[in-house]
């Protein structure tokens, strides 16, 4: 028997089956912007919201600014005239749904840094109107859409599941990734209550081939910080692994290309000289934070957490001693990097190991230069305010000689390796990248 409705829902999902309804966006970022797109592609109308005007103007231009999405997407949507965005957030009132699609950093002490969320949370209560539906889809702890995100919603004076709705539905964004798109991986939906569930179910039913439905927003809420914890974890235990291993003279990718053959009972991680990306490097702290509100310790969780933050600080000594092996001192030393985005073949630089590796070696007096070809210039970070400003040099036979060492930070495809192993006198690689030994090369 057909689920029933009140008469406001069903009313919103045939505007939604008839993909009559408006989405909005807040965050034309790495999120928002591929979710933009694929409710387009969908023959949606989507409005964008950004604080950047630079982002607003390139895509009213139908132009692009995130490198692993394709231009000719962004040329299209914005030809449909389904594309709009704005920095003019008084239209908030227009769309039929608002997704928030903001960041959620961590302040200097590890805390969750919620004022993206409650920035947006309280421009979307100055304009709320009846029959809306806001769904959060920034990576948060358990109870936030309930907690916080309804709290300030309500200041408008409007009652939840009576006059608006609210979902929480977590990004699953790989940047880089062929596999995988947004239209492709599956999207979990919690709703705050039955009515905001069903809608934001609809809703994203039309964009993406599978919706997954958990009983509230706390359990999507958890999902999420559940998946990247996951793979913390296991990154965390191939980093220990390698420190271990490369003690006992045993090349630990070595290790890992033999068990990986295993066709049950082993997934592969691979070591780094760190962890990187939005959400990894964050969400155990974000459990870890709210756990406490519980009395509960999740001693597992934060060990991981410091194995991987003391990632750079190995590679760095690596760097040391091999120096020191050859008659150097790391003071006055030109160390080259190779890529500072937080993995290979992206523009994205957010909680990369490589800002951490530069503060480090310029703390220690080392001459620093770069080289990413899809990163040209080193980005000001909200976590390392005192880095040096540098473009990325071109990668040849000079720019290897005039260095005393080159680091691998992110192993992008397009470098030349070969090269980088023929002209350079010593090369710290953190990702594997060279498997044969080589009295040139450091693993780290």
């Amino acid at each position: 028997m057909a689920e029933t409705h009140p008469p406001a829902v069903e009313s919103f999902l045939a505007k939604i089956n008839s993909r009559e309804a408006q989405v909005g966006i807040i965050g034309m970022g790495y999120v928002g912007l591929p979710l933009a797109l694929t409710f387009i592609e969908k023959g949606f109308r989507v409005l964008g919201f950004d604080v950047d005007p630079a982002k607003v103007t390139a895509l009213s231009e139908g132009k692009g600014y995130i490198k692993h999405l394709d231009p000719a997407r962004i040329a299209a949507a914005a030809k449909t005239g389904r594309l709009e965005a704005t920095t003019d957030f008084s239209r908030l009132g227009e769309p039929d749904a608002i997704l928030i699609c903001v960041p959620t950093p961590l302040t200097a002490q590890r805390e969750p840094d919620m004022s993206y969320v409650v920035g947006s949370a309280q421009k979307i209560k100055e304009r709320l109107r009846k029959g809306q539906l806001v769904v959060l889809e920034s990576t948060t702890y358990p109870g936030t859409t309930d907690e916080l995100v309804k709290g300030i919603l309500e200041q408008s004076g409007l009652r939840m599941g009576q006059d608006f709705y609210l979902a929480f539905s977590p990004e699953r964004e790989d940047p880089g990734n062929r596999d995988h798109s947004t239209a492709t991986i599956p999207k979990v939906v919690g709703g705050v209550d039955r009515a905001s569930l069903v809608l934001s179910q609809a809703l994203y039913s039309q964009a993406i081939a599978r919706v997954v439905a958990v009983s509230s927003a706390r359990a999507a809420e958890a999902a999420k910080l559940t998946e990247n914890i996951f793979r913390a974890i296991n990154i965390a235990l191939v980093n220990e692994l390698k420190v271990v291993y490369d003690a006992m003279g045993i090349d630990v990718w070595e290790v890992l290309d033999a068990a990986s053959t295993k066709p049950f009972g082993f997934m592969r991680f691979n070591p780094g000289p760190g962890w990187g990306g939005h959400c990894i490097p964050l969400d155990p702290f974000y459990l870890a934070w709210k756990a406490r509100e519980y009395g509960v310790s999740t001693k597992f969780i934060e060990l991981a957490g410091e194995v991987n933050v003391e990632m750079p600080h190995y590679v760095v000594n690596k760097l040391q001693l091999a120096l020191n092996e050859r008659g150097k001192a790391l003071k006055g030393t030109k160390v080259l990097l190779l890529g500072v985005a937080y993995k290979k073949d992206i523009d994205d630089p957010r909680e990369s190991p490589a800002f951490e590796i530069i503060e480090l070696l310029r703390k220690l007096g080392a001459v620093l230069s770069f080289h990413d070809p899809h990163v040209p210039k080193l980005p000001r970070m909200r976590t390392w305010p005192h880095l040096p400003e540098l473009s990325s040099v071109p990668l040849n036979e000079d720019t290897l000689k005039s260095h005393d060492a080159v680091m691998i930070v992110t192993d992008h495809s397009v470098v030349d390796y070969d090269l980088v192993l023929n002209h350079a006198a010593l090369i710290v690689d953190a990702r594997g990248v060279y498997r044969a030994a080589n009295p040139k090369v450091v693993k780290a």
